[in-house]
């Protein structure tokens, strides 16, 4: 490790031993250039036949004048001299370049997982991995370069991986993108932000359909396509995930909550759920019963539909005091506030009988090789517990596809890039499944901008239970929890640092060596490191530190496929210009509803997920004028 700056340096090291080491070479190219000088003009001048063999010698007559310096050897000195000085220069700019792209951790790579500690996860074993798994032609996930050796890794199509990373890293552009775009089967993503939509939308439309789930608006996209999670709930123990999705997703992390209310408004909710479903009653329906507490309907529909134990219960909280019933219906209400936003509701209700837009069906999707991308953000109006409920109810249809093929595992497999998912995507259940989807081909990758986030959502050992079943870790840096920074430098390992110190005695020096157990990488520099490294912590190997890969240094025909992608969705290219002072057009709360358009047909599907685009305020947050993303 690289001494700090506020720590003194050791007797006779460093500084001081560079100097001694460069006057020592000064000295010996001296004395070999007169040396080979006086050597040779000697024999072309026939001069100096008696030249002693000891380069100081020769050195020692010229200046006692016991040695001519022939007139031959002046030429041959500066012909010397030049080459050492070209020399000199060229081992000055290797070592500058060698510098050039070297950050303050890069020091810790010889310390940490060498490549061949790594062979699992390079190139070719990944690819007879995929193969075996029944991927031919692909190595897996790209995760980065190694910075010793420069070797290539990947993650494999049964890996689940968990990200750790602040803002302005380039997750997005080093591992997000990617990731998407070396997926072979279905992807579903979530994010909050367009930057990722943008980018592979148009290449991830080769493959298959493309679905948008936008109900916030986050990338301009119309509601040209719905899904109804009443088609979720299949029976009660749906209805009650339902309903979980809503009270994780509905409300802040840090909001108080209260035991006996939350648990009485979510089981409430469940029932009311149900009662949609077993009905056939659209899903706006359910809250305009939480509207009504004295509404005995959603009973008698459970009764009707073979869940008379679930209909005593919400006649239960019906009967109840006005105080408490108020209480748990308001807090029921709290919890699908989602679905009185009128942007929303369209995205999870049909426009009447006749409807023409398509479906969403996850479980037609599993089979496929499509892509849905679900996007939200928090605050007033969020659809997070949609995406939630969306996000969810897809990767299960994965699972119960994954039952029915070979081997208990997709034949394809469904990547899914949890992008923010402590904010977009709070599925407390996903610490508990994190490894069951790995073994069924669903590898996840989950992304979060700090522990803190993932701790808020799933709580401590949640975190901890979802990290210990990820197969790779990776960290980006750009965070300053020290609790978690001080676990990952211990998680690192330490290396022997040797010490060198030294004594007088009487005029006589003395020096001594000692060995000093320290931290390969301290939690300063973890929690500075730079933009374009990447510490892992894979499954059975030491850490490892890695150079990220951003998707615009890649192989040029995909690097100009992203950004004609990037320039082709990009809000403020597709608006028309306006006259000067002219007002710009509002985006029509109600766009018009496309033809229909056969499920089958590809193409179509693409053009009815994409939808129309109203006239945007700015360009895609996170992305510069050649399509690079910060995020």
């Amino acid at each position: 490790m690289t001494a700090r700056n506020n720590r003194r340096r050791e007797p006779g090291r460093a500084g001081d031993d560079g100097l001694v080491l460069a006057a020592i070479g000064l000295g010996a190219s001296v004395v070999g250039t007169v040396w080979v000088s006086v050597a040779v003009g000697s024999r072309i001048a026939d001069v100096n036949r008696s030249l002693p063999r000891s380069p100081l010698d020769i050195v020692a007559g010229l200046i006692r004048g016991t040695i001519t310096w022939p007139a031959a050897s002046t030429p041959i000195a500066v012909a010397c001299a030049t080459t050492l000085a070209v020399l000199a220069g060229y081992i000055g700019w290797l070592r500058t370049l060698a510098r050039r792209g070297r950050t303050n951790v890069d020091h810790a790579a010889r310390y940490m997982a060498l490549p061949k500690q790594l062979t699992g996860m390079q190139e070719r074993q990944a690819r007879r991995k995929s193969a075996r798994l029944g991927v031919a032609g692909s190595a897996g996930i790209p995760i980065g370069r190694m910075l010793t050796g420069g070797r290539m890794l990947y993650s494999s199509f049964e890996d689940m991986v968990t990200v750790v990373a602040g803002p302005r890293v380039g997750k997005s552009t080093s591992l997000v993108i990617p990731a998407i775009l070396a997926a072979p089967g279905a992807v579903v993503t979530t994010s909050n932000k367009r930057d990722v939509l943008d980018a592979t939308r148009d290449l991830r439309a080769d493959a298959g359909p493309v679905w948008v789930f936008d109900p916030q608006a986050v990338a301009r996209q119309a509601a040209t396509w719905w899904w109804d999670p009443l088609s979720y709930v299949t029976d009660d123990t749906r209805a009650a995930k339902l309903a979980q999705y809503f009270a994780s997703g509905s409300r802040a992390t840090d909001a108080k909550t209260d035991a006996f209310f939350d648990s009485a408004g979510q089981n409430l909710l469940a029932g009311l759920l149900l009662a949609a479903a077993v009905s056939g009653r659209p899903i706006r329906t359910v809250f305009t019963w939480l509207t009504d507490p004295t509404e005995e309907e959603p009973v008698r529909l459970l009764r009707t539909g073979g869940y008379p134990v679930i209909a005593d219960a919400v006649l239960g909280v019906i009967q109840s005091t006005d105080k408490l019933r108020g209480s748990v219906y308001s807090t029921g209400q709290e919890m699908a506030a989602c679905l009185k936003n009128t942007a929303v509701t369209d995205w999870v209700n049909p426009r009447g009988t006749s409807d023409p837009r398509p479906q969403f069906d996850p479980d037609a999707f599993v089979r496929g090789a499509g892509t849905l991308y679900s996007l939200s953000k928090e605050g007033a109006g969020t659809a997070g517990p949609l995406v939630t409920a969306l996000t969810a109810a897809t990767l299960e249809a994965a699972t119960d596809l994954a039952d029915a093929s070979a081997g208990g595992r997709l034949q394809a497999p469904l990547v899914a890039i949890l992008d923010e998912a402590a904010n977009v995507c709070r599925w407390r259940d996903l610490p508990d499944l994190y490894s069951h989807f790995g073994s069924r081909g669903i590898p996840i990758m989950s992304v979060f901008q700090s522990w803190s986030q993932g701790v808020a959502v799933f709580g401590r050992e949640g975190m901890l239970k979802l990290w210990s079943a990820s197969n790779v870790f990776l960290y980006l840096g750009s965070v300053k929890e020290n609790d978690f920074l001080q676990n990952l430098a211990e998680l690192i390992g330490e290396y022997d640092r040797e010490t060198t110190s030294a004594s007088y005695n009487r005029g006589v020096r003395s020096t001594s060596s000692a060995l000093k157990r320290e931290k390969i990488l301290t939690v300063d520099e973890l929690g500075s490191m730079p933009r374009g490294r990447a510490v892992m912590l894979a499954t059975g190997t030491r850490a490892a530190l890695l150079r990220t890969i951003p998707w615009y240094v890649g192989p040029k025909e995909q690097v100009a496929r992203i950004r004609a992608s990037i320039a082709a969705h990009d809000p403020v290219a597709a608006r028309p210009a306006m006259a000067p002072g002219a007002e710009p057009a509002r985006p029509s709360p109600s766009p018009a509803a496309p033809r229909p358009v056969p499920a089958r047909d590809v193409r179509s599907i693409v053009q009815v997920g994409d939808g129309p685009l109203p006239p945007a305020a700015s360009s895609a947050a996170g992305q510069d004028a050649g399509g690079r993303d910060d995020g």
